[in-house]
């Protein structure tokens, strides 16, 4: 399947970073210039206390709104967590799953990863699947039979129309805010054997239809090598996409590369 065929997705993450009276600023600089774009899906995954008004501040515009994480249940006694229930009836589109920090910081493992995974999918949102597996460990393996481990775990269980709304991100933790990022042939590497993996685990077709996005200090300098690579769709930023003009470029480029 040709590249083209897949729509670029650019998702800013911005973490646990902008201050409330920083946000409506900046979407409102952004929103214009997005509406003039149609050749890539624009998404900001924001903290929770953002997530309502900022899907009211974005309606019947093409920019998306995405949560950076979510429970693996509609409801229940879990202080402090997001219910996947809740984000869908508040027009949440995407929902990051088992981020570096989440698995490094807060102990989520693979399983987790499934469980939240599920219950994303069946509240209707679309998962955005991080990995962060060390893929040099492949090296020596053919293609034909490699199954990444992660993928595995986090994929259990969904059938093929379930990942029709999975996209899968790539982070080496190494490039994770070190300011050094992979490589464009280094992600490109990894990216297809994501993407051969996919095929052994499900089919080609479906392979050649998921979106592959890589993450790790990705740059307004560095971001065009990087989409024009054949298995990469897109981009997962980071700092640079704290500052409205730089996620703007980084917009721009993105549509430049299809």
């Amino acid at each position: 399947m040709s590249k083209g065929l897949r729509r670029p997705l650019v998702l800013a993450n911005w973490k646990m970073n902008m201050a409330p009276n920083e946000v409506h600023p900046y979407l409102e600089k952004v929103l214009p210039e997005i509406e003039k774009d149609t050749k890539a899906d624009v998404a900001i995954a924001a903290q929770d206390l953002y997530l309502a008004d900022m899907v009211r501040q974005v309606a019947d515009s093409r920019l998306m709104v995405a949560a950076e994480n979510a429970h693996w249940t509609d409801e229940g006694a879990y202080t402090g967590e997001t219910s996947p229930k809740a984000l869908a009836m508040l027009g949440v589109s995407y929902v990051l799953i088992g981020h570096f920090e989440r698995r490094k910081l807060f102990n989520e493992t693979d399983e987790r990863v499934n469980e939240k995974t599920k219950a994303a999918l069946k509240n209707g949102l679309k998962p955005i699947v991080d990995l962060d597996e060390d893929l040099s460990a492949y090296a020596n393996v053919k293609k034909e039979s490699v199954v990444l481990k992660q993928l595995a775990l986090a994929l259990k269980g969904l059938s093929e129309t379930d990942m029709k709304h999975v996209a899968i991100a790539y982070e080496p933790t190494w490039a994770i805010g070190s300011g050094e990022a992979a490589s464009a042939e280094q992600a490109e590497k990894s990216a297809a054997l994501i993407r051969q993996s996919l095929a052994n685990l499900y089919s080609r077709d479906l392979a050649d239809n998921t979106r592959i996005l890589y993450g790790g200090s990705v740059t307004t300098t560095n971001a065009s090598d990087f989409l024009s690579q054949e298995d990469i769709d897109g981009i997962l930023v980071g700092k640079a996409a704290l500052d409205p003009d730089q996620f703007l470029k980084l917009v721009d480029l993105a549509q430049a590369t299809y």
